[in-house]
């Protein structure tokens, strides 16, 4: 009896327990993390699964420690042999992990805090956050960061664009995955019409960033990143239903083999007519949108990678008179405005690893953007085609990132003869560049480039050509293991475009052929300092502050004319010059306050009396107090002030605040979330009137602020 009492003891000391380590945000199997046991200081190793099997020990307490970089540090206690032959142990990230996010934009794959260029990163658990409050597209995702502005251009459709620096929507170019799909005309709609569901991370560049990018790329840089396959399948699914008649149900999966991989997102979206003052017009169209955007990921080899993909969306808006919409138009009530689009874009791309320390990238994209705008007695009806080429080649060495590359972006506009003009366009852009970032030092990092474009532009009323040399410089210093600033500034240019914020507020309504005009350029720079440390044991801070300045010259301007709207170059300048502070405050790790603020002072010298830009406010102010414990419960509080600004009129805007409050409830495979969006019912409707009489042929305010006003949505997030 001793003898067997002896076996079995000996048979339970040999036992092995088996752990998993997994991500606990996207469940994903941690690889090359290693668990410790302490105090006998014996170590196993995950492997491609997230497995690992403790060695054999006595019986006896124990300390298991699980460390991965980039990770919270992980222990407990735990007495072996373990009650289970399984422990699963989920990492949370560090919050110091957003150091280790992998940069695209500047293609040199160097993490954040590497990089020269200054370069802010929304990443997956913001996304996510703000695809609760608006599922259908990336405008609440921008709206809210600090710095970055959402101007709406129509009171009846809820047209948008992006501003940054109090620069038109024009100066700012948006990628997806590095290419440019959106210029030009292709631009209109494009916020609304990029879904959030699919997105790893946004990567934000202010001021210029035009080596790699070339024209367009003045204000700064939007780059939307997708979601790659990774080693454990993933399906997301949302639906989402909101009191202003907005449903929506987006699904997204994810899954790789050893040769192949594949990512599909699909979106519906559907919004009934919403009236909030009772005025008989639309805050938000009568619309049907759809967006399917598959992907094939193909590993020929260990080296190689190929993408190809598609994204495809359709929609269809209706906005104006609400009799009209209903199908009950008569004399007076006759206003209407029509805005449907199709857009596909056909993107490939090649990755190859040429060496351990040199990488190819080719890139090829083509994009139709077809737009139809009808309101009475008026139609408006194009097509723009869009080829972007890009070839990049990689070199890293021991001191030195290389980027050497050409790429050529054509871009044809075509008017159909049943709109309202003839309006055709094409632009033809070559260019070469060339970037190193130097590490000149252990606490220095040096990036600059140069690009080289030639690019000619003409209509049926003439044509012109232009060479663009356009050197940048960035300067990383690490001043302390605490202190960090960088420095940094370029040229940059923006061939003409008769496609505007305000032509399109117009529905590009006797809006003339452009003529004898040439491209703006620009000057520009950044400076910011940045504060990263913990104050005991609890807290932790990280402060930023950010100034920057940009001059145009030879800015394309509107003028008015007895034949209509036309542009021409000014003499005088627009200059933008401003500041953001960021403030980030953690307790605990669950507790987090943000404080962000934001001064401009944009000016058009060519105006005479007051020159400062219309919609632009001087100040904003954005904050956001939450409360996340992983895995139990996430709440969030936000307000943001926007100070007065100017109208195109002349007329000074009050100010405003906007408050909003989010709270999500996870479970293992599905959540719950529930947002009230602008709770104090802000909206423009409150200040005065923003449709003017007369009622069969209205004049609109321009629109500074919410139309909507209060909004309230749920709904239920499932993954498996």
């Amino acid at each position: 009896m001793v003898m067997m009492l002896l076996f079995t003891i000996t048979i339970q000391a040999q036992q092995r327990t088996k752990i998993k380590v997994l991500h606990a945000d996207t469940k994903e199997p941690m690889i090359a993390a290693t668990i410790t046991l302490l105090p006998v200081n014996k170590s196993a190793v995950t492997d491609s699964t997230g497995m690992a099997e403790l060695p054999a020990v006595p019986p006896g307490k124990y300390e298991i420690v699980v460390s991965y970089i980039g990770f919270e540090s992980y222990s407990r206690s735990i007495t072996l042999p373990y009650a289970s032959s399984l422990l699963e142990i989920t990492m949370e990230p560090s919050e110091e992990a957003e150091e280790e996010v992998i940069i695209q934009s500047t293609r040199t794959s160097r993490t954040i805090k590497n990089v020269p260029t200054r370069i802010e990163a929304i990443e997956g658990e913001e996304i996510d956050e703000k695809s609760n409050m608006r599922p259908a597209n990336v405008s609440m995702l921008l709206h809210e960061s600090t710095g970055i502005q959402v101007q709406q251009t129509s009171a009846t459709s809820a047209n948008a664009s992006i501003r940054l620096q109090g620069l038109d929507g024009r100066y700012t170019q948006l990628l997806k995955d590095g290419f440019a799909s959106f210029g030009n005309f292709a631009s209109g709609l494009s916020v609304l019409e990029i879904p959030p569901l699919d997105l790893k991370q946004v990567e934000i560049i202010k001021g210029p960033a035009s080596p790699l990018y070339g024209g367009g790329a003045i204000a700064g840089v939007i780059n939307f990143v997708t979601r790659t396959p990774g080693e454990n399948p993933e399906h997301n699914l949302i639906f989402n239903q909101s009191v202003i008649g907005q449903s929506n149900l987006g699904f997204f999966m994810s899954k790789r083999r050893e040769k192949t991989g594949i990512t599909v997102l699909a979106l519906l979206n559907n919004q009934l007519v919403y009236d909030v003052d009772k005025d008989d017009f639309t805050e938000l169209p009568k619309s049907t949108e759809f967006n399917f955007q598959p992907k094939l990921f193909l590993y020929p080899g260990k080296r190689s990678t190929v993408i190809i993909g598609n994204s495809f969306s359709k929609a269809i808006r209706k906005g104006g008179d609400v009799q009209v919409i209903k199908g009950k138009a008569d004399s007076y009530h006759r206003y209407f405005e029509e805005n449907n689009t199709l857009r596909n874009i056909t993107t490939v791309e090649w990755q190859q690893k040429v060496a351990e320390n040199k990488n190819l990238n080719l890139k090829q994209g083509l994009s139709i953007f077809n737009r139809h705008i009808r309101i009475p007695d008026y139609h408006f009806d194009g097509i723009s085609y869009n080829s972007f080429t890009d070839f990049t080649y990689l070199i890293n060495t021991r001191n030195h990132s290389i980027v050497t590359g050409g790429n050529i972006v054509y871009d044809h506009f075509n008017e159909k003869p049943e709109s309202a003009g003839d309006r055709d366009n094409r632009n033809l852009t070559t260019g070469i560049y060339i970037q190193d970032t130097w590490d000149a030092g252990e606490h220095i990092k040096l990036e600059s480039g140069i690009r080289f474009d030639y690019a000619s532009y003409r209509n049926n009323l003439y044509k012109n050509s232009e060479f663009f040399a356009l050197p940048r410089l960035s300067l990383l210093i690490h001043i302390s293991e605490k202190w960090s600033s960088r420095i940094g500034g370029g040229l940059g240019y923006k061939l003409p475009t008769l496609f505007t914020e305000r032509t399109e507020a117009l529905q590009y309504r006797d809006v003339l052929q452009l003529e004898n005009v040439k491209a703006e350029k620009s000057t520009g720079g950044t400076a910011d300092i940045n504060y990263r440390s913990k104050w005991g044991p609890s807290w932790d801070i990280s402060f930023n502050q950010l100034f920057y300045y940009t001059r145009i010259s030879k800015p394309l301007i509107m003028q008015q004319s007895p034949a209509g709207i036309s542009f021409l170059n000014s003499n005088k300048p627009v200059q933008t010059m401003g500041f953001e502070t960021n403030l980030k405050f953690i307790y605990r790790k669950d507790y987090k306050l943000f404080l962000g603020y934001t001064y401009t002072s944009a000016q058009a010298k060519y105006l005479s009396g007051n020159q400062f830009l219309p919609l632009v406010p001087r100040h904003k102010l954005n904050t956001a107090l939450i409360y996340e414990k992983h895995a139990f419960l996430k709440m969030g509080l936000e307000a943001y002030y926007t100070s007065s600004q100017f109208l195109y009129n002349g007329r000074k805007t009050d100010d405003f605040w906007e408050l909003g409050f989010m709270v999500e409830k996870p479970w293992k495979r599905w959540s719950l979330y529930l947002n009230f969006e602008n709770f104090t019912d802000t909206r423009q409707s409150r200040f005065k009137r923003v449709v003017n009489d007369p009622h069969n042929n209205p004049v609109f305010d321009d629109i500074w602020t919410h139309t909507e006003g209060f909004v309230m949505n749920a709904g239920i997030k499932i993954k498996w």
